[in-house]
């Protein structure tokens, strides 16, 4: 490659930066949280979810400071992303890696967490208004272009509450949570029609499956900040997860088969959710069954973050991501 040709595909390689790359921020900060949830279990991991915490950070400078430049240099095709049926969704992406960034944050360094988390809870709030208006008026969406991804903005609104009502900020907590929940409810009818009476998801888009796991594990987690006892609705929205979980599990073995992408990150925050929820709702029973569980999510989560991070990185040496598509 010549001096000249080498700038020309950076800035390449810039333009096509597709917005899906926070979700790589969800899956790190996913894993953090975990690990701090297990270690009212297994104390050492708690060291570990710090050290995670520093890598989402770094990450998110990363992934986030170099979208920016794009947005920057390329504004016509961030606005093609922004109309674009699939990436429309993945926006409210990088509001909730600041939520989560502001979760992870709110026992070391929780005078940080509470600016983090006003931050993202006003991006969120108005990503979520966007691209669901996005959704009302653009005409062209087809039932096709409908996949798991849309829950995206549903289980920002409702990772909110997480951070939000310890930080005491329970009224706009219930606001967003409500919202949230009953996108979900809508999303979820129509999602399933997609999939049973239409064509089956391309396999790029496979790997978003397992989001249907995401909004009743964080629900349950995001109920339980608001409320703080169990009851007959947070029982029904942990049992949910696990109906979903166990319906994607059905599913995974379809991934082998699958060329990597970027996708293949949904993987990860649904995990992670389901890793958290399981510890919560076992110290509340008091059900060695469910910490055990949770523990052996962990393990694959992080199995799966170690296992992406390396192909990941592959990706980007051989040039398979960051292309046009």
């Amino acid at each position: 490659m010549t001096e000249t040709a080498a700038p020309q595909a950076t800035h390449s390689r810039l333009e096509h930066m597709p917005v899906t790359f926070h979700a790589i921020l969800m899956g790190l900060f996913g894993l953090t949280l975990a690990l701090h949830a297990a270690a009212h279990h297994t104390p050492w991991t708690d060291a570990l979810s710090l050290i995670m915490l520093w890598v989402g950070i770094g990450s998110f400078a990363v992934i986030s400071g170099t979208y920016l430049l794009k947005a920057l240099r390329f504004p016509r095709a961030v606005v093609a992303e922004w109309h674009h049926p699939v990436k429309l969704a993945f926006f409210p992406t990088i509001s909730i890696s600041l939520l989560l960034t502001a979760t992870a944050m709110m026992t070391p360094y929780p005078d940080v967490a509470r600016v983090v988390w006003m931050i993202g809870a006003v991006a969120q709030g108005v990503l979520t208004l966007s691209v669901i208006n996005g959704w009302i008026s653009h005409r062209a969406f087809e039932v096709g272009h409908l996949n798991p991804a849309w829950f995206i903005p549903a289980v920002g609104n409702v990772v909110v509450p997480v951070a939000g009502a310890p930080l005491g900020f329970e009224e706009i907590s219930w606001l967003f949570f409500s919202a949230g929940m009953i996108f979900w409810l809508v999303l979820l009818v129509l999602v399933f029609n997609r999939l049973i009476f239409h064509n089956p998801l391309p396999g790029k888009l496979f790997p978003t499956m397992v989001i249907l796991i995401a909004p009743p594990a964080i629900g349950f987690i995001a109920y339980m900040r608001l409320v703080g006892a169990l009851d007959t609705f947070a029982i029904m929205l942990i049992n949910i997860a696990y109906v979903f979980a166990a319906l994607v599990l059905f599913e995974l073995p379809k991934l082998r088969k699958l060329p990597f992408a970027l996708s293949w990150w949904a993987l990860t925050f649904p995990v992670a959710a389901l890793s958290i929820a399981s510890f919560l709702y076992g110290g509340l029973r008091e059900s060695a069954f469910h910490i055990a569980l949770g523990q052996g999510v962990l393990i694959f989560l992080a199995l799966v973050v170690g296992g992406l991070i390396l192909r990941t990185g592959l990706a980007l040496a051989r040039g398979e991501i960051c292309v046009p598509e």
